[in-house]
């Protein structure tokens, strides 16, 4: 049967152990991934934010959206927060494997939390992310002054 060790190992022999993955290292990696989709929604959270706090209270849910966005924000730095304090954490010792199972499982129930209210906030929808320069647009006319492309004033 042919070896699958690279030549440099010595090959051949059957006998030898193969290095053992290495737990903290795969720990921090998976952290580390987390942490990037936490930026990813972090990020699509600011863009709701925009969109609510462009449009104001015409939104029929202005007072919901905002506080269900803001509270997304504010678990959504607790998390990065705690990643930092799981990503510090050698796992390899005895008595942080305890912190970082307790951490881990703190992180689980945030995330869930955080999945939640952004399906709530999806559900209540942020229909056009171009409508609030429309209704502003609008807003505009009403007062009996038009913004032309380069953001002059006509009346």
């Amino acid at each position: 049967m042919a070896s699958i060790l690279p030549a440099a190992l010595g090959g051949g022999d059957s006998d030898r152990v193969l290095k053992s993955m290495d737990a903290n290292r795969y720990a921090t990696k998976k952290t580390i991934a987390q942490g990037m989709l936490d930026i990813a929604l972090l990020t699509a959270n600011a863009s709701q934010l925009k969109y609510i706090l462009q449009v104001g209270e015409k939104h029929e849910f202005y007072t919901l959206m905002l506080t269900l966005i803001s509270i997304s924000i504010i678990l959504q730095l607790v998390v990065g927060i705690l990643f930092v304090i799981i990503g510090s954490l050698n796992i390899n010792r005895k008595p942080e494997q305890m912190t970082a199972i307790i951490l881990n499982d703190i992180i689980l129930v945030l995330i869930f939390l955080i999945s939640l209210i952004n399906v709530i906030i999806s559900g209540f929808g942020i229909e056009y992310s171009s409508q609030p320069l429309r209704l502003l647009e609008r807003e505009n006319y009403d007062y009996g002054t038009a913004t032309t492309g380069s953001g002059k004033q006509t009346t």
